[in-house]
């Protein structure tokens, strides 16, 4: 091994150790939180989750073994198995993401009819399509023998070597492949988030103008409040472009040099570097250890949930949905009780 191999299997050793605990706590907190199972897009985050947590059980470690070693994990017959479950998993991480996008799409466009629009029946029958579009591309790839360990990759994946002699075929399932879900998937993220922008900003525009007007009138307000007030319009407006930065934009870093690495591949005259190669592996691997932070583990009800399950944990005390569904309850209860309450009326004493 040289230098950069060492740095390769350090790096994906990380993104193994931090794929497979931020996935782990995701899945902890849908078994254990009743009020985020409720949510229709818990399923779309459950499928995500799943796929990623496979990812770095399955095919991370084998990558790793195939860049210390240099050679082939397993037999022929096991590396098909991993190559299979590389191609499945990895479109139908990239369906799942789409899903999620047109989901917040509808809730951020159509709020008030968004239950009417978007059921869990909608939701599981979005997920088949998921399922079936990617175990067509990953059963033909297997049934065709063009699964195999790549040299390139240190991975049992697509390999353009074992289908030397299917020549055009292989080259029209590999541009098919990356073009029906790496780029759809690129196209469904910027079309609905962008659009979420811009009704996220029509909104923010909104109470810019209803907070200036107020600071208007309020002529004897202190400067400080003012600046304050400004400084938080700014935060609203940045808030709402940086989410939909993150969601796009660790897409973009993480998979398009893997995506452009294997078009290249097909034309390239000579062979290309395997440094880049396991590089750009790596940074496809990488969005599974990013997806839990960026869809669900930075959001209120997770955060909320991880600090709950942790007290508990320190506590000793069991672990069960019935508290944290209690706790539910009760805020509710508590908002209810609070919009519920009208001011006492003053009544004249009698005489």
């Amino acid at each position: 091994m040289d230098a950069a191999d060492i740095v390769a299997s350090v790096l994906l050793l990380g993104i193994i150790v931090v794929s497979l605990l931020s996935n782990v706590v995701v899945l902890i907190c849908f078994v254990y939180n009743p009020e985020i199972r409720k949510q229709v897009p818990a399923l779309f985050t459950l499928n995500l989750t799943s796929c990623n947590l496979l990812l770095s059980v399955f095919n991370m470690p084998l990558t790793l073994v195939g860049l210390i070693t240099a050679g082939h994990p397993g037999g022929s017959g096991f590396c098909q198995i991993v190559g299979f479950l590389d191609t499945f998993l990895t479109t139908n991480s990239m369906l799942s993401m789409a899903a999620l996008s047109i989901d917040r799409w509808v809730a951020v466009v159509f709020p008030l009819s968004y239950h009417s629009r978007i059921r869990h029946r909608d939701a599981v029958m979005a997920l088949g399509y998921t399922w079936i579009h990617s175990l067509c591309f990953s059963t033909v790839a297997t049934c065709r023998s063009w699964i195999g360990y790549h040299h390139l990759y240190a991975s049992c994946t697509l390999c353009n070597v074992r289908a030397k002699e299917a020549g055009t075929q292989f080259i029209i399932f590999t541009v098919a492949l990356h073009s029906l879900t790496f780029l759809l998937t690129l196209i469904v993220l910027c079309v609905t988030y962008l659009k979420v922008l811009k009704v996220a900003r029509f909104h923010c525009k909104r109470i810019d103008v209803i907070t200036m007007q107020t600071l208007v009138l309020l002529v004897d307000i202190h400067p400080s409040v003012r600046q304050k007030c400004l400084d938080e319009q700014k935060r609203r407006r940045l808030r709402a472009t940086k989410k939909i930065s993150t969601f796009i934009g660790t897409f973009v870093v993480c998979f398009t040099p893997y995506v452009i690495t294997r078009i290249v591949e097909l034309f390239s005259p000579g062979p290309l570097s395997p440094h880049w190669g396991v590089l750009s592996k790596c940074l496809a691997y990488s969005k599974a250890a990013s997806d839990p932070f960026v869809y669900s583990l930075l959001r209120h009800q997770y955060r909320k949930t991880c600090s709950l399950l942790a007290n508990k944990v320190l506590k000793r005390s069991p672990l069960n949905s019935s508290s944290l569904r209690m706790e539910n309850n009760a805020e509710r209860n508590n908002s209810n009780t609070a919009n519920n309450i009208q001011p006492p009326t003053n009544k004249p004493l009698s005489q």
